[in-house]
């Protein structure tokens, strides 16, 4: 069948968020598997469409944020880890939807397993649109950029259920936001993002 690999680095290494995407379940080993790729490193630097408002503490005044997610930026010297998923090209249609203001790009020939073995076929990722990245830097600049804590807690538990090591990894190759993270209220969660129960 038509498609291609994608290497999730962010919310798309939980097989729930993933899946509720593609309307299929996907299952560690099976569907999903561990990699790396080389040339890239991970950055909270997307500006996504997704604006939301809330305190950013108890008792302060309700802000309008721009809720930033995850990124990739070219960094020779650097890898990020994450998992792939063979996506057919209905499927890819989905994501792309999901994945908007994202530019999908190939990354075959510096994506590897975890065992250190290599796919066939097509391997690309999401990185973000440069327009993205300027509007995650003009709401920051701002002080109206903030990460939502239900986000960070999904893609943190994604790397968790990898494995201690894993997550450890993901927190060491990624650079501390620069913004607040801040709870949102459960109505304004995006859809994709509600399938986190941990």
């Amino acid at each position: 069948m038509a498609g291609r690999w994608i290497f999730g680095y962010g919310s798309l290494v939980s097989p729930a968020s993933f899946g509720r995407t593609l309307g299929r379940e996907l299952r560690f080993a099976a569907d999903v598997f561990e990699a790396t790729i080389t040339g890239f490193g991970r950055r909270w630097n997307y500006a996504t469409a997704f604006g939301f408002s809330a305190a950013r503490a108890p008792g302060a005044p309700v802000t309008d944020w721009t809720a930033v997610a995850l990124g990739l930026e070219h960094a020779e010297a650097e890898t990020t880890n994450g998992v792939v998923v063979w996506v057919d090209d209905r499927e890819l249609a989905e994501l792309d939807r999901r994945e908007r203001r994202y530019d999908r790009v190939e990354v075959g020939d510096r994506c590897v397993l975890q065992d250190g073995s290599t796919l066939s076929g097509p391997i690309e990722t999401y990185v973000p649109h440069p327009v993205a990245v300027a509007d995650y830097e003009a709401a920051r600049d701002r002080g109206a950029a903030a990460v939502t804590r239900h986000y960070w807690e999904l893609v943190d538990a994604a790397f968790g259920a990898l494995g201690d090591d894993r997550r450890e990894r993901y927190l060491a190759t990624t650079p501390p936001p620069d913004i607040p993270i801040v709870t949102v209220p459960p109505e304004q969660i995006p859809a994709r993002h509600r399938t986190h129960v941990r």
